[in-house]
């Protein structure tokens, strides 16, 4: 197939057959960062040409669901037919399908920061994020497969994910799409609105208390408890199920569709758990491969300084790559001060040996780059606060690879932006959803980018 699974941490790769190909065996078994990714052979592809509004009809051909499927006899026509009456459903219970979301340049954000800013706006997507695009492709999966009557157990597997914002709501709504039941797991602290519209939608909810002593996000752990119990992984955390990034994608798709055969030059991206960050650096990278996109932007990802622990993980891998291509004769003994210049240097090496070989070190010894933040995270973006970034790995080798390099704001700048990107947008997005911008305001204060580019953020969640 042009599609196939593979653990980027041990290359273990499932049988074509098996239904639930989300995690590696080997995960938990030594100090490997072991996810499951989805690759493309573009040999045997070629860029979507579907005029649906519909993205998980216009880029079927891309996602691995469809190649399951045409490879065990469905016909393009059935799949097409099985994702439209899965998104009849969605807009049942949510009043609103799936379609491609506006990607347009703002003239009034553009002209304020003296460069051309274009925004992606997932505010009115279903359940008002982005969130329900990731699970959306999972809940396409489940389905091509029992139609195929691969798995004997589908119909009693219970869905689960952790989460008290906008991936609850989106699993939520999708699950109860697909006639599914849905474990989720909150916090103490979880929005009562939230708590009402899961309630609503028929999820079975868990609060998780955190336990002195004990490190991470107690909701995580509750999920990892209830996976290894035989629940399917519903989840936005690629860690814990591969497939949950390739539904994201399609932002990726979106905009190199948007742009038309232009290029651009920056993309910043908020990071939670990692997964919108890392779909955007593989939807984008698909599309450049793919002839559809000039090359591959700078990918910036943005944290708040109530906790970044992929900043953290990124300065790490940063510090062994320029201390390698010292020691090769390679860049200078002292590094660069700026953040930009440092990622230009490593940029200019990033197919170098040295420095993938310390990127392949960093995924065989997670613990040494990636671990919970030490205390409770905190800021008005509450939907980037996660203990850790699941996706971090690949997240990190997307900004080596592009010239990118992590944002941390801190919450006065989360206010600005957010006041900013309403008012020149008119789009009521939260703190989360604009916390993107709050990182292009950092990243054009440093005088890093220059007049003549062009620039996007992603609007990802609507004000509630």
């Amino acid at each position: 197939m042009p599609s196939f699974l593979v653990c980027a941490g041990c290359g273990w790769a499932p049988a074509d057959d098996d239904p639930y190909p989300f995690r590696c065996p080997n995960a938990g078994t030594d100090g490997t960062d072991h996810v499951v990714v989805r690759k493309l052979d573009p040999s045997g592809l070629a860029w979507p040409t579907d005029d649906s509004a519909n993205p998980f009809v216009r880029c079927r051909t891309l996602f691995h669901s469809y190649h399951l499927a045409r490879a065990n006899g469905m016909s393009d026509q059935e799949y097409v037919e099985l994702v439209q009456r899965l998104d009849a459903e969605v807009a049942a219970v949510d009043g609103r399908g799936f379609e491609i979301t506006p990607f347009e340049l703002i003239d009034d954000l553009s002209s304020r920061l003296g460069f051309d800013v274009w925004v992606k706006d997932e505010t009115g997507n279903v359940s008002g994020s982005h969130k329900a695009r990731h699970l959306f492709g999972l809940l396409i999966h489940l389905e091509v497969v029992e139609r195929l009557g691969l798995p004997g157990d589908a119909p009693s597997r219970r869905l689960a994910i952790a989460s008290c914002g906008n991936a609850a709501l989106a699993a939520g709504v999708v699950a109860r799409a697909g006639g599914r039941a849905l474990d989720v797991f909150v916090p103490p602290w979880a929005d009562e609105k939230v708590v009402a519209r899961l309630e609503e939608l028929g999820a079975t909810l868990t609060v998780c208390e955190r336990q002195p002593g004990v490190a991470g996000d107690p909701t995580y752990h509750a999920l990892q408890r209830s996976i290894a119990a035989g629940e399917l992984p519903f989840t936005c955390q690629g860690n814990e199920n591969g497939l949950a990034i390739e539904g994201g994608e399609t932002i990726g798709y979106e905009i190199a569709s948007r742009l038309g055969g232009r290029s651009l030059d920056r993309l910043f991206v908020q990071v939670g758990g990692g997964a919108l960050a890392s779909a955007c650096i593989q939807g984008l990278g698909e599309a450049h491969r793919l002839g559809a996109l000039p090359k591959m932007p700078r990918i910036h990802t943005v944290q708040t300084l109530g906790g970044y622990p992929l900043a953290r993980a990124y300065d790490l891998v940063a510090e062994r790559i320029l201390a390698r291509l010292a020691g090769e004769g390679l860049a200078g003994a002292t590094p660069p001060e700026d953040e930009e210049s440092r990622a230009d240097l490593i940029l200019a090496h990033a197919g170098a040996p040295a420095v993938q070989e310390e990127l392949a070190y960093a995924v065989r010894h997670r613990s040494e780059f990636m671990w919970p933040w030490e205390e409770e995270p905190k800021s008005v973006a509450h939907g980037i606060l996660d203990d850790e970034t699941y996706d971090w790995a690949a997240v990190v080798g997307g900004m080596v690879a592009t010239g990118g390099y992590p944002v941390a704001v801190d919450e006065a700048t989360l206010e600005e932006a957010n006041e900013l990107g309403r008012m020149t947008t008119r789009i009521d997005a939260d703190h989360t959803g604009t916390s993107g911008l709050a990182g292009l305001l950092s990243v054009q204060r440093a005088g890093s980018i220059g007049g003549d580019e062009r620039v996007a953020v992603l609007f990802t969640g609507a004000r509630r």
